[in-house]
């Protein structure tokens, strides 16, 4: 490949992530039986999901299920012969965020791999069968968080139809080298030094390092495909129910003769709950409740319950600001946690939820006769670590759908949750066919906490002891184009940091000629990597380079916590090159003046992101948007840069985050003039300073999920 033609960031088109759908072909029928007349009785191809606590465990499951074949999800500690006797023919190791060498490595039964089924294993299942083989899997120095491309061997049967270079999703620390593959196991992908692919195809057993079932992966659909046809040999013979008249069975099952309550934000996976309850019970019998809880965006609450109001759904509005800002918590160390005290994010998040419990039980008196209904989706409660999704998943982050209070409900049985399921592109697909606007279907998501969660909160600076060295890596590795011979010498990690890269990286940087600075930054924000929660260090990056080097800057976001472990976010900064580190941060708790300043900042980015003035009206020569990207979370971070004193701060900078996703538990950073045009963030970013006070700068968030979550908190 050629450097004019390098795509440094390892970005696969921003397009076909966000417009992905399931593709695979057409299946014959199986022993003259027509396609989806079958019962459950007679299915004859059936694959058995083990679950290693991956993240996305729940979307291998889907992919599955959208080549028309039967599987079901069990603890990994399931034996092989209980699968045997009911009749599985394949298995699939999920990926999860362990160890396989840990003292406390999830147990499993070995006859799996002498069961004579085919097997996948994915990420964590990959590594468990080079173990289990006599292979070895060990940390490297470089760990792989994000769209990376590897090659593959596309003579292997698991990857035809595939292109000899691939993007996908690789997420982990521990890996495997060439030295290091079992025996009796070939080498069928890699990803520079590292294995991503081994196979053993006289027993039917392969291993991929990515994550084929998310759509950061680009062939990902066409890997399962050929695993489950070409190597299993199964035909498609099973189509699922259709799956609105599921969830409206499931709906009449529980709740009976009763009533229900349903929790309504405006979004589409209430809505679209909501929507299933009517058509289920009827009007009578659902009450749908909108609850402002002061963390809303500018006057989002009145617009929700118009626009709901306007589908006949009655919906009853209660403001319960003071509930929620008086809101308190008992830590683990037995003391309470006010709301305007709090800085640690998962506390803020369990009091908004349970918040939520109290004011509905206050407000309508939850009773026995009454059922609570969530628009909770199957990405909500594995990143909660919800026993209903996995047993051995990470907590990234607790939803409010998904509380002590919530899973107290659940063990009454009181909660109805038909869409626990589905993926938010499912919830829209859903939607549409229950004949909802599209402006309620493809809304922009917002969380169930608001802008508490968006508002990073914090009284003290974040340095831990690698503070200083991290800070000293950052700066050469970001300018390593102008290190001299003896400067490298003297720098083992930086001759180690360059034999990582590879051929078309190293060309591509000896192209830069401006010096990038980074910038450590004293904050903590929430990320994914490695398929476990990590809360480390951001990074910003400022130039005086113009035009803005984004292909530069969206290549270091991609490399700097590839390399640098306790980074997970990477932002560029506005304006001028920073001349100076960030050493204390502004004292930001949740209070009426910190969430109107982040309304404020959020309406005027918005409304530029959507073409339109400060008048509502739309501006000439700007560009509408909107369905340009999924999702722009505006984040309020507690950080004044380009500090000239050392009184107390009350300056705060804001984030951008564009973010362009399908399936919602992954995705890319939108990057100005490759998915946005560059004119409408510039018109965001001077918005933002000249409508919001004190405000330090404005920041863009370059990071993909993983390693950043699309939330900072």
């Amino acid at each position: 490949m050629a450097v004019d033609q390098v795509d440094p960031t390892n970005r696969g088109p921003a397009a076909a992530i966000a417009s992905n759908k399931p593709k695979h072909p057409e299946p014959a029928a199986a022993n003259g039986v027509e396609k989806g007349a079958l019962k459950k009785e007679e299915i004859t191809e059936k694959v058995a999901i083990l679950d290693c606590g991956a993240q996305f465990g729940k979307v291998i499951d889907r992919r599955v299920r959208e080549s028309d074949v039967y599987c079901e999800m069990f603890p990994l500690t399931t034996k092989a012969s209980e699968l045997q006797e009911k009749g599985f023919n394949a298995i699939i190791l999920s990926g999860g965020p362990n160890s396989v060498f840990a003292t406390d490595a999830l147990v499993y039964d070995p006859a799996l791999f002498t069961c004579g089924l085919p097997i996948l294993g994915i990420c964590y299942g990959f590594q468990m069968i080079n173990k289990e083989f006599g292979g070895f899997v060990g940390k490297q120095q470089i760990r792989e968080d994000g769209q990376t491309e590897i090659s593959v061997d596309v003579s292997s049967p698991l990857f035809a139809e595939h292109n000899a270079k691939e993007l996908v999703l690789l997420t982990h620390g521990d890996s495997v080298t060439k030295d290091t593959v079992a025996k009796d196991f070939k080498v069928i992908a890699t990803s520079n030094h590292l294995v991503a692919g081994i196979a053993n195809d006289e027993k039917k057993i392969y291993g991929v390092q990515f994550h084929p079932e998310v759509d950061l992966t680009e062939k990902g659909r066409t890997l399962f495909t050929n695993f489950l046809f070409n190597i299993c040999g199964f035909s498609g013979s099973y189509n699922m129910d259709n799956r609105e008249e599921m969830c409206i069975r499931e709906i009449q099952e529980i709740v009976g003769e009763k009533k229900v309550l349903v929790l309504v934000s405006g979004g589409v996976d209430s809505t679209v709950c909501a929507a299933l309850l009517h058509k289920a019970l009827g009007k009578d019998r659902v009450t749908a409740i909108h609850i402002d809880n002061g963390f809303m965006r500018l006057n989002e609450s009145v617009d929700v319950v118009k626009s709901l109001n306007d589908l006949k759904m009655d919906v009853h509005h209660y403001t319960c600001t003071d509930q929620f800002m008086n809101a308190k918590i008992e830590d683990s160390d037995g003391n309470w946690v006010l709301m305007t005290e709090a800085v640690e994010p998962e506390h803020k998040r369990k009091m908004i939820g349970d918040t939520f419990i109290h004011c509905n039980v206050e407000e309508l008196h939850l009773d026995a006769d009454m059922f609570l209904a969530q628009g909770t989706l199957r990405p909500d409660l594995i990143e909660s670590a919800s026993a209903l999704a996995s047993g051995h998943a990470d907590t990234i982050k607790t939803h409010h759908n998904d509380t002590k209070l919530v899973r107290e409900l659940r063990e009454q049985g009181k909660v109805v949750e038909p869409l626990k399921d589905f993926h938010k592109d499912e919830v829209r697909e859903l939607g549409e066919s229950l004949g909802l606007p599209g402006a309620i279907v493809h809304r922009h998501p917002f969380p169930g906490p608001g802008l508490a969660i968006r508002i990073i909160c914090t009284k003290q600076v974040f340095k831990c002891g690698d503070f200083d060295a991290t800070q000293e890596k950052l700066t050469w590795m970001c300018n390593v184009w102008k290190l001299t011979a003896e400067q490298k010498a003297e720098n083992p990690e930086i001759e180690k940091f360059l034999q990582h890269l590879s051929d078309d990286e190293t060309a591509f940087l000896k192209k830069q000629d401006f010096e990038l600075v980074p910038t450590l930054l004293p904050i903590k924000t929430v990320g994914v990597q490695g398929d476990c929660r990590s809360y480390s260090y951001a990074t910003a990056l400022s130039t005086d380079q113009r035009p803005i080097p984004w292909a530069f800057l969206s290549y270091y976001a991609k490399m700097i916590p590839k390399m640098l472990h306790n980074i997970n976010r990477v932002v560029y900064v506005f304006g001028d090159k920073m001349e100076q580190p960030v050493t204390d941060v502004t004292p930001t708790v949740i209070s009426e003046t910190s969430v109107s300043k982040l309304q404020q900042a959020d309406r005027s980015a918005n409304d530029a992101l959507r073409g339109i003035g400060v008048d509502g009206e739309t501006v000439e020569g700007l560009e509408n948007c909107l369905s340009k990207i999924q999702q722009m979370p505006v984040i309020l971070v507690p950080l004044h840069f380009d500090r000239t004193n050392e009184t107390p701060s009350t300056h705060h900078s804001i984030c951008l985050r564009p973010f362009i996703t399908n399936d919602f538990m992954t995705g890319i950073a939108a990057v100005p003039g490759v998915d946005l045009p560059e004119a409408t963030v510039l018109e965001m970013v001077n918005r933002v300073k000249s409508t919001v006070p004190e405000i330090s700068r404005v920041m863009i968030d370059l990071t993909s999920k993983p390693p950043g979550t699309t939330e900072w908190e």
